[in-house]
């Protein structure tokens, strides 16, 4: 199927619209945008499908757009902006986008952003802040993202930030400090990542940190021992890592600790004992550590110790 009838615009009680792997559909017809009681349109794996009509602006009851492995949507029209209900966006693995509109700060609504696979993306819009709604967000994989916008931390309803694989992204902005609603954040693999604002210590409500696979980080700021709601710590690989510092035993609710693969780390602060609620500590493949600390053995909640 190469395309769609203009008639399809009368549909006027349609809700839902999929069209998930029509891989020779080219274009949608202007008049898509009378479907004011669409709510879903699935365009998953649409790979010949190079951009949306202008007036997909006008549906005003879509809640879900479903752009995934369109790889030759080069970008989106401004008009997308309009799109008051959206509240999820999946443009997943659309290799050929190079930027996101301005107007995409205008989804006031919008709950989930997956970029997840788009390598060609290499900045956000600054309008991102304006997400007021966004609680997920998706950039694992651009591999050309180099930074992200200074005021990112304006995402206060924000609760997971995936970063893998972001190959080229060197540092955080200091306002992701200001992420106080973050549960989830994800950035393994970021391999040019150097280090950790100081400002990360205030993430209060942080439970899971993955920093496995940052070959280049070598060491966590001490205000990493602030994070008081962090379960899961990973650090595997993270092979230029020489030391923890003191403040990681200030982590009360730590359980998962993975410092497996770490061969530069040559020690464990004494501090690792205060660690009350720790379960799990893997030390695997830690070829410089030639010691532990005594203080190992006050680690009460200690159920797997692999070394």
């Amino acid at each position: 199927m190469q395309k769609l009838p203009t008639s399809i615009g009368q549909l006027s009680a349609l809700q839902n619209l999929h069209l998930k792997y029509c891989s020779s559909l080219q274009e949608l017809p202007t008049s898509i945008g009378q479907l004011n009681a669409l709510q879903n349109l699935d365009l998953f794996g649409c790979r010949r499908l190079q951009e949306l009509p202008t007036f997909i602006g006008q549906l005003s009851a879509l809640r879900n757009l479903d752009l995934s492995k369109c790889w030759s949507l080069q970008k989106l029209p401004t008009f997308i902006g309009q799109l008051s209900a959206l509240q999820n966006l999946h443009l997943k693995y659309c290799s050929s986008l190079q930027e996101l509109p301005t107007s995409i700060g205008q989804l006031s609504a919008l709950q989930n952003l997956d970029l997840f696979g788009c390598r060609r993306l290499q900045e956000l819009p600054t309008s991102i802040d304006q997400l007021n709604a966004l609680e997920q967000l998706y950039l694992t994989g651009c591999s050309n993202l180099q930074k992200l916008p200074t005021s990112i931390g304006q995402l206060t309803a924000l609760q997971t930030f995936h970063l893998s694989a972001c190959s080229r992204l060197c540092e955080l902005p200091i306002s992701i400090g200001e992420l106080s609603a973050l549960q989830n954040l994800h950035l393994n693999d970021c391999s040019s990542l150097q280090e950790l604002p100081t400002f990360i210590g205030q993430l209060s409500a942080l439970q899971n940190l993955d920093l496995s696979t940052c070959s280049n980080l070598q060491q966590l700021p001490t205000s990493i021992g602030q994070l008081s709601a962090l379960q899961n710590l990973d650090l595997s690989t993270c092979s230029n890592l020489q030391q923890l510092p003191t403040s990681i035993g200030q982590l009360n609710a730590l359980q998962n600790l993975d410092l497996s693969a770490c061969s530069s780390l040559r020690e464990l602060p004494p501090s690792i004992g205060q660690l009350s609620a720790l379960q799990n500590l893997d030390l695997s493949a830690c070829w410089s550590l030639q010691e532990l600390p005594a203080s190992i053995g006050q680690l009460s909640a200690l159920q797997n110790l692999n070394l």
